[in-house]
């Protein structure tokens, strides 16, 4: 009895530890949802927060479960899973989300998730115990979310300038000051459909792993799904304002019809990998479409500099979190 107890209770801690990475996550990626709007100045930062977080809630009845089905059935053997490899996982992903937001770099918390399985599954059982579908797929999306937000955030600002070709300058600021707060909401909306099913997926992983779910369900339990995405829109409430600067003017100077542009290229990104159940990065898809967006513009406008900091970002990000994580593994068998 006593021996089920410290189970249950290990179980618990890493569901909150899981609702924490959740939290970290909303507040990590709140600058993909604000940093566009806030910078054009269509809304106030403290207003931004609350429009983000309120459709990152809502998406719990927009999306079916389909990504949070990879996470949690599709990256590693469900028999190869347990504690030590949801704690190792957790742990680089965590690891990997607070060093990012110190120095305010807009990386990955979802492929930061995924590198932290992959480093705790392989640290336990070696690659042969990875599905190679989703890890193909997830690694396959890290270059395709940016190209095709890119490509649909200069197609449409192409469209928008010759539909507005012959309008004046400040009408069309005022028409897009409007428009892109439903762009931003769509973009939020589509953030947390993807982002939250995530740590859905993490969560029931574990419960399948400790018998607390079967591996048949079709989905996991309900407070499992609520509490996932209420993590998420809080994370997002208290926002992170090291990387919005970033984000929002760095790369490259938007107006509200940029904004609108790039937001909405964004959001039908993240809404296709959210249908076909891919975990993509919302840091990848928004900073392809800005730059798409700067680049119609003039290629001048876009400084590439950042833009290549960025990248590096991502591409360190799985591997650096699946080190930690493996790291992580090793202890949490050393220690418990």
């Amino acid at each position: 009895m006593a021996t089920m107890q410290v189970a249950l209770w290990v179980i618990v801690a890493l569901v909150i530890l899981a609702l924490l990475f959740d939290f970290m996550n909303g507040f990590h990626d709140a600058a993909n949802s604000i940093a566009t709007v806030v910078s054009t100045g269509v809304l106030r930062p403290t207003q931004a927060v609350v429009f983000a977080a309120f459709f990152n809630f809502v998406a719990i009845f927009v999306f079916h479960l389909s990504v949070a089905a990879t996470v949690g059935k599709g990256i590693a053997d469900a028999g190869v899973v347990d504690v030590h490899v949801v704690f190792g996982a957790l742990t680089g992903a965590i690891t990997w989300n607070v060093i990012t937001w110190y120095y305010g770099i807009p990386s990955s918390s979802s492929h930061a998730l995924i590198g932290g399985i992959v480093g705790a599954v392989v640290a336990k059982a070696g690659a042969g115990a990875l599905i190679a579908t989703g890890i193909v797929r997830t690694v396959t999306f890290i270059f395709v979310s940016p190209l095709l937000g890119f490509t649909l955030g200069s197609l449409m600002m192409v469209l928008v300038a010759w539909i507005c070709r012959r309008t004046a300058p400040s009408k069309v600021d005022r028409w897009f000051r409007r428009l892109q707060l439903l762009s931003a909401g769509a973009y939020s909306l589509g953030h947390g459909g993807n982002d939250a099913q995530k740590t859905i997926g993490i969560i029931w992983m574990l419960l399948i792993s400790t018998g607390y779910a079967a591996a048949g369900d079709k989905a996991p339990p309900t407070w499992v799904i609520v509490c996932c995405y209420a993590a998420i829109g809080i994370g997002t409430m208290f926002g992170g304002w090291r990387i919005v600067k970033t984000m929002g003017q760095k790369i490259t100077k938007l107006k509200p019809v940029g904004g609108f542009c790039a937001e909405t290229g964004g959001a039908i990104t993240l809404f296709l990998a959210t249908a076909i159940g891919v975990p993509v990065s919302t840091t990848h898809t928004i900073t392809g479409a800005i730059v798409g967006v700067g680049s119609v513009q003039r290629a001048s406008a876009v400084r590439w500099g950042v833009a290549g900091n960025i990248v590096w970002a991502w591409v360190f990000t799985i591997p650096a979190s699946a080190t930690v994580a493996a790291i992580a593994y090793w202890l949490s068998l050393t220690l418990f």
